[in-house]
């Protein structure tokens, strides 16, 4: 298991820090994606050697990781990208749309606020499921809706950052949050898979990031997207050799992992970890923060 340092190490505006969860307690327990079954479940012992090998690379990487402590009957908090949308030293909490993962905000809220995050929460009645739907290239927010966020959640957060937003539907229910189609490289670059968008998604990418680079089908389907960025570093999911050799193309250093029992419930490594210091590719606006106070306006288009 991880070492104590992990769990105890701060937060650094030099040092890239990631936040993960202990696989204590995963498992396919509901089906609420195309990709989970629970006739074919997943291996615990198996997982938590692949999720230890995520953790060790991340580090090997040269980011900081801090833990959340697992709790029991939420086999998807592993998944901490899906708590929320890291701005600055604010989050913007999610609210999940299955009821299962619903309980699992409340746990990530005490963590943020414990470690000195400001924590925003959504207007009521509203949907976001954090860093899963919602990524920063440069000063624009690349968010995507349909399955789990809804628009609205998109349009509030944009207007509370002041940030530029590229807001995308997603059409193809196997990649069911951004992040499973979309992972930002650098301010104006971004790996993606374009059939998981419908037309006029595509062409809002294709206006808001100037280097899109295209993965095959079928590595999309082994979640080359869902891919780690820490620094000219890229921890991919294995099984993706063309993705690999497109990163080392355009100046990165690919790694594979392998992820396979957490794809068995929809993720992998970019679901595994969320960054808490902002994700490489973002460019946030120096200086300004958010109103203390949600406001109550939503701007659905």
């Amino acid at each position: 298991m991880p070492g104590e340092d992990a769990q105890t190490a701060t937060s650094s505006r030099t040092s890239p820090t990631v936040l993960m969860c202990p696989p204590n307690y995963y498992g396919v327990a509901y089906e609420i994606n195309p990709w989970m079954s629970r006739t074919r479940g997943a291996d615990r012992r198996r997982a938590q050697r692949q999720w230890e090998t995520l953790y060790e690379l991340v580090r090997d990487r040269g980011a900081q990781v801090k833990l959340i402590e697992p709790q029991p009957g939420l086999p998807d908090m592993v998944f901490t990208a899906n708590a929320g949308l890291v701005w600055q030293q604010t989050v913007f909490l999610s609210r999940f749309r299955h009821a299962v993962r619903a309980p699992e905000a409340a746990h990530f809220e005490r963590w943020f606020r414990a470690e000195g995050f400001q924590v925003r929460r959504l207007p009521p009645g509203l949907y976001f499921e954090g860093a899963g739907d919602a990524l920063y290239c440069g000063e624009t927010l690349c968010a995507a809706y349909r399955f789990r966020s809804d628009v609205r959640s998109h349009h509030w957060i944009a207007e509370q950052t002041g940030s530029p937003l590229a807001v995308t539907e997603l059409i193809n229910p196997y990649f069911y949050h951004l992040d499973t189609c979309f992972c930002p490289l650098r301010p104006g670059a971004a790996l993606w898979y374009p059939y998981a968008f419908d037309e006029y998604g595509r062409r809002v990418l294709e206006r808001a990031v100037n280097e899109l680079l295209p993965v095959p089908t079928d590595e999309a389907h082994r979640f080359a997207c869902n891919s780690v960025v820490i620094g000219s570093s890229v921890i991919v999911p294995a099984g993706c050799p063309k993705t690999l050799s497109l990163l080392k193309r355009v100046g990165f250093d690919p790694f594979e992992v392998d992820l396979s029992e957490f794809q068995k419930a929809g993720g992998s490594a970019k679901c595994l970890t969320l960054r808490l210091d902002g994700e490489d590719a973002a460019g946030w606006k120096s200086g300004k923060q958010p109103d203390s106070e949600p406001s109550s306006r939503s701007d659905a288009r």
